[in-house]
C-alpha cells in the first residue's frame, strides 16, 4: 500500500469516528462507481450524508482547496445516483472533512456540512 493510500485511510477513520462521536450513524464506506466515489456515508437523524474526506499533510486548508467546483459538480451527481441506485427519496446533503495529522494518532479536522452551498 502506497503511503499517499495509507494517509488517506488514516484520514477516512478519523473522519468515521469524528462523526460517529457526533452522532452520526456509519452506512457505508468507499462506495464507487465509474464516475468517482464517496468516502463516507453516514446518517444523521433521517438525513443521508455524503461525506467527501480529504486528507492534507500541508494542514486542513489544502485539503480544502482540493475541493474544487468540477469535484462538487462530480459529487452532487454520484449523489444523485446512489439515490437512484438504492430507490430512496430522503433529505441528504454533501459534507466535507478536512483531515490534517498532527501525530501518529491525532490529527486536527474540519467539518464542513452542505458543502455544496460552501
Amino acid at each position: 500500500m502506497t503511503t499517499r493510500k495509507r494517509l488517506g485511510n488514516r484520514g477516512e477513520t478519523a473522519a468515521a469516528a469524528y462523526l460517529q462521536q457526533k452522532g452520526y450513524a456509519f452506512i457505508e464506506a468507499n462506495w464507487r462507481r465509474n464516475q468517482g466515489e464517496f468516502d463516507l456515508i453516514m446518517r444523521q437523524d433521517e438525513i443521508l450524508i455524503f461525506v467527501e474526506v480529504r486528507t492534507r499533510t500541508g494542514g486542513l486548508e489544502a485539503a480544502l482547496e482540493s475541493i474544487t467546483p468540477r469535484k462538487r459538480q462530480i459529487l452532487e451527481q454520484l449523489a444523485y445516483l446512489y439515490l437512484e441506485e438504492h430507490n430512496l427519496d430522503c433529505d441528504w446533503r454533501i459534507d466535507v472533512i478536512a483531515v490534517s495529522p498532527t501525530t501518529q494518532k491525532t490529527a486536527q479536522i474540519e467539518h464542513i456540512e452542505n458543502a455544496l452551498d460552501w
